[in-house]
């Protein structure tokens, strides 16, 4: 199938496939005799995994260890529970990251309760009084 086939049926884009491939993530696609890519069903299977693992936010490392241990012949499971432990452990640190923003977010906002000029907007007046350095710059909510 050619990289637009594989995609659709992946439920993604082209530039994605090409990325991942980039990434290694994906193994590098056959050549037809007319130089086009040409995948099959592994890739598809390969995507689909680094699809899901992407959906449970892991990041490309986590997932080039999966991967890995998967084509380890004979490996038992134990490096993928650790793995997955680690993930866990981050996700419940980024958990506790939100809920203090959502408690900083909600102080602010309690700091201007009626309309009124923004040059009197406690809000704004609070973005600027804080002190920045105290969370490093995040954009988790990037995709």
């Amino acid at each position: 199938m050619k990289i637009g086939d594989l995609a659709r049926h992946a439920a993604c884009t082209t530039e994605t496939v090409r990325f991942y491939e980039k990434e290694g993530l994906l193994p590098a696609a056959d050549r037809a005799a007319n130089n086009y890519r040409s995948y099959g069903a592994r890739h598809l299977e390969r995507l689909r995994f680094v699809r899901n693992c992407r959906a449970l936010d892991m990041t490309h490392e986590e997932i080039h260890q999966l991967l890995a241990l998967m084509e380890t012949a004979g490996a038992d499971c134990g490096g993928v529970n650790e793995l997955l432990d680690a993930h866990i452990q981050h996700v419940d640190q980024r958990i506790a990251e939100l809920l203090q923003l959502k408690q900083e977010l909600d102080a602010l906002r309690q700091r201007c309760q009626q309309q009124q000029g923004v040059d009197e907007c406690g809000i704004l007046q609070g973005l600027a009084e804080m002190e920045a350095s105290a969370r490093p710059e995040r954009h988790t909510h990037l995709g």
